[in-house]
């Protein structure tokens, strides 16, 4: 293993090791799960574009477009969970796709996606259930799973009514999972209140799960790039950001850097620091302060945190890198269920959510 001084080229390194991390480990048709659109591959693959987009490297496009052309058959089929927004997310990369090679068949796929969003059952004030099996059931996930794709959606085919909806979906997340006291978001909310984990008071699961969290920070910071200048209601997106990143800051461990799989009870012994949450944190934040939403202080945050995830998390090898305390997938629960979760490493939720504040980071101190 070796190691290097951080320099402002350090972390399109590192995206560019761990992409070659996967790359080597799985052809594009094995990535896990396999067989049908779903959110693991499409954060990775997300995390690559932005790679692409920095470096011009056509392998990196090459690998994801392999990836699509598996699953999508010759008519834009594609096989797909229609009952959840997991398998949303993965559209988004239809959009650019399309646009540089106009095969018609991506957008005939992203129609598919589209028309199964009709399908979802909501909650008694229009909220998508997350999943088919969750009934009346809101993830602060749901927001990074549908939102993006929607609202590029919306741009390629002029439906405008799916801006309204996402930023529905914002809305009623902040409204009822938000906790006054930290201004952090419970990770999921019950409309019924019968799920073992549901507050009988307000139906929230009881915990702040770092990669819910970073999810739902992701998504607003997404939803503004993707909205621009266009005036559609974003207004409270912002000022939630606003809100958001300095309640997440209050948790960063003051020795690493990093924040804990439960963010706000990092002093309990059981209580792990966790990689993917950590990457989602830099990847918003970095972004807020380009953007100017919040201002240069957060710099320090951001370096401090990058540089802990190379330091804890990160094994960098000659031509890859590997990324280690990954939750893996985890439903809502109770904090006991969370801190037994295990950990993994090169899991595509962290080496997603690593390409991405990897890639945010490089762009803020690249910024000229």
């Amino acid at each position: 293993m070796q190691t290097k001084q951080m320099t402002t080229e350090t972390p399109l390194r590192m995206a560019e090791k761990a992409c070659q991390a996967l790359m080597r480990t799985f052809r594009p048709e094995e990535l896990p799960p396999v067989g049908e659109f779903h959110y693991h591959q499409g954060v990775f693959l997300f995390g690559m574009y932005r790679v692409y987009q920095a470096t011009g490297k056509e392998e990196y496009f090459n690998y994801i477009k392999a990836y699509y052309d598996h699953l999508i058959d010759e008519y834009g089929n594609v096989r797909f969970e229609r009952d959840q927004l997991d398998s949303t997310m993965t559209g988004i990369l239809l959009f650019p796709l399309y646009e540089k090679t106009k095969d018609p068949r991506y957008m005939i796929a992203a129609k598919r996606l589209r028309s199964a969003l009709d399908t979802i059952n909501r909650t008694s004030e229009n909220g998508f259930w997350h999943k088919e099996k969750y009934p009346y059931q809101m993830w602060l996930d749901g927001l990074f799973m549908g939102g993006p794709f929607m609202l590029l959606y919306s741009q390629q085919f002029h439906e405008e009514e799916l801006i309204q909806m996402v930023l529905l979906q914002e809305k009623l997340m902040r409204k009822h999972m938000t906790d006054e006291k930290t201004g952090l978001l419970y990770h999921a909310w019950d409309e019924k209140r019968v799920q073992p984990w549901a507050s009988p008071e307000t139906g929230c699961s009881p915990e702040f799960w770092g990669r819910s969290v970073g999810w739902y920070g992701t998504a607003l910071i997404d939803l503004l790039e993707i909205l621009g200048e266009r005036k559609r209601g974003q207004e409270e997106l912002i000022q939630a950001l606003q809100n958001f990143i300095p309640a997440i800051v209050k948790f960063q461990d003051d020795q690493t850097g990093l924040w804990y799989q439960i963010v706000d009870k990092g002093e309990l012994a059981d209580n792990w620091l966790e990689s993917s949450c950590s990457a989602l944190f830099i990847y918003f934040i970095s972004k807020a302060i380009q953007h100017g939403y919040v201002d240069e202080t957060y710099r320090a945050v951001v370096e401090k945190a990058y540089k802990g995830l190379l330091e804890h998390m990160v094994e960098e090898y000659e031509e890859t890198a590997d990324l280690k305390g990954i939750c893996i997938g985890t439903s809502a629960g109770v904090y006991d269920y969370y801190v037994s979760r295990p950990t993994s490493k090169n899991d595509l939720h962290g080496m997603g959510a690593f390409l991405l504040g990897s890639m945010a980071y490089y762009d803020l101190i690249n910024k000229v």
